[in-house]
This record gives structure tokens, sequence and C-alpha cells, in this order.
């Protein structure tokens, strides 16, 4: 019943607004000190009663509550990166060589100031996001939670008034998938969060070739000048949102756009980090 009581509650001050994203906040309980904006408390509150309807894991079948994996299958995609002993950089997450270097920060000091990422791009990661990118777009509510529990585990935390920007998909991408991964991932991220989305912060300026068909040094020569920003943003927090980082070509060229712009930070967040770097391309 208490769900309930929630839900009437969202949908009167939707009715009475009727314009979702502009809601006045909606206080907080006796749980909570700060208040919540309206579309948050109602995504919140909507999550907790999915949460209790039975359903099946996406990976074994089993049986999971409210369309997020079972408790197992949870612990071993996750296990890789928030408990390896094997040392991330703190930059970009990537492992470590023995001498305690990053492969990638020291061959080029990034534009951005800190990937979080949810899981490696590794079984089973690597089939979680092969089938969202290609179709099984229901998947992102679960996927993006999985991202949510893991900026809220982070060593250091998002600024507060962090703004969310997914990574625009080509044209041929959208037409290929009929969606944009990164848009409909940053969707439930923010409201999970309670952060502001703002897509159209970073457009995409021309289209380039796949980036699953390039070498590294391809990937950074192909991202230079593929996207702009046709705002500033001055001292702005962004995150900004992607399904997979590899090389960090693209979120490089993204931090440093942003940054041009007069953004003070810009963080990466990644559902899923190749975990080591890819294999050199003669």
């Amino acid at each position: 019943m208490a769900y309930l009581t929630v839900l009437r509650e969202c949908a009167r001050r939707l009715a009475d607004r009727g314009r979702p994203g502009r809601l006045a906040a909606i206080p907080a309980g006796r749980d909570a000190s700060p208040a919540l904006p309206a579309d948050t408390y109602l995504y919140r509150a909507w999550r907790r009663v999915v949460q209790n309807i039975p359903g099946q894991c996406s990976l074994c079948q089993c049986p999971a509550p409210g369309g997020r994996l079972c408790p197992q299958c949870e612990t071993e995609l996750v296990y890789s990166l928030r408990h390896t002993t094997t040392p991330r950089c703190a930059v970009c997450a990537l492992a470590l060589n023995p001498d305690g270097s990053c492969p990638d920060c020291q061959a080029r000091r990034p534009a951005f100031d800190r990937v979080i990422a949810a899981f490696d791009y590794d079984n089973p990661g690597d089939l979680l996001i092969h089938r969202f990118k290609h179709g099984c777009f229901v998947d992102a509510p679960m996927l993006a939670g999985l991202l949510a529990d893991a900026v809220r585990q982070a060593a250091l935390p998002l600024p507060p008034a962090t703004i969310l920007v997914p990574v625009p998909s080509s044209r041929a991408a959208i037409l290929r998938r009929g969606f944009n991964p990164a848009a409909e991932v940053a969707r439930y991220l923010a409201r999970d969060l309670g952060l502001a989305c703002k897509p159209w912060l970073l457009r995409r300026s021309r289209e380039g070739v796949r980036q699953a068909y390039l070498s590294k040094p391809e990937r950074m020569r192909g991202a230079e000048h593929l996207y702009c920003c046709p705002v500033s943003v001055p001292q702005a927090a962004i995150a900004v949102v992607d399904d997979v980082i590899t090389t960090g070509s693209t979120l490089h060229a993204i931090a440093g756009l942003f940054k041009r712009a007069g953004a003070a930070s810009v963080y990466g967040l990644v559902l899923a980090r190749t975990p080591r770097p890819p294999a050199r391309t003669e």
C-alpha cells in the first residue's frame, strides 16, 4: 500500500503541472534530507515497485526481481572490475602494467578527469553489451542501474550538479539499431542519480567509420573533429555517458571539446571497460 500511495502522489503532481521535467521538488521524507525533483522521485518509486515483480535474469534465465540480474550473475559480472587483485588506473580504469604504469595514460595524458565503469567488457559483460546494442533496449534500465551502483560506490563522488551528456550515435547506427544505446542509458541514469541529462550539449558534426574496424592510432585520428559543442559550459561538471570504452579516444576528444567550451571537469560514465589494451594492429 505504501508504494501505491507514493505513485498516487506522483501522479497527482504530474497531472497538476503536466510537464514532468519541470516539476517542483517533492520534499523528502523522514529517511532523507534533500528534496528530490518530482520526476526523479517518481522514477525511484517506480523502480521500488518494479523490483518486487518476479522476472528472469537476462544472463542465466533464473528468477530475478524487477528486470535485474540475479544476485549470482550480478556478483560475477562486476567482480573483475571491483574486486580484482589486478591494480587499475585511477583515471581510465585500465589494468596497469607490472611496473604500475598505465599503458594508455603514459602514452597520452587524457583530457578527461576520471572514468567510472559498471563492469569489464569481458565474458559475460560483452554478451550483455552485444545484445543491448543490437536491439534489446529493454535492458537499458537494468544496465543503467548497474552503472548507478558503480557511481555511488566510487571512491570519489561526482559533483552534485554534474550534467549527463550521452555520446551521439552516427546516423547509420541509429538507422541500423533504431535507437542510441548511450542516450537510453543516460536517460535512466539521470533519473536514478537525480542528475540533469542534456544531450543537446554534444552534437555529431560528421559521420565516421565504425571504430570496431580501426586500430588505436586510427581511432585517435578519427575521433578528432567528429563532435561539436554548440554552446559554452562555463565551470560545468560534465559526465559523458557511453556504452564501452576501449582506447578512450572518443572520450578524450569529447573531454577536450568540453574543456575548451569552459567545463571545469569531464568524467566518463560507461557500462563496460575493456580491461586490457586492444591488440596492436600492424
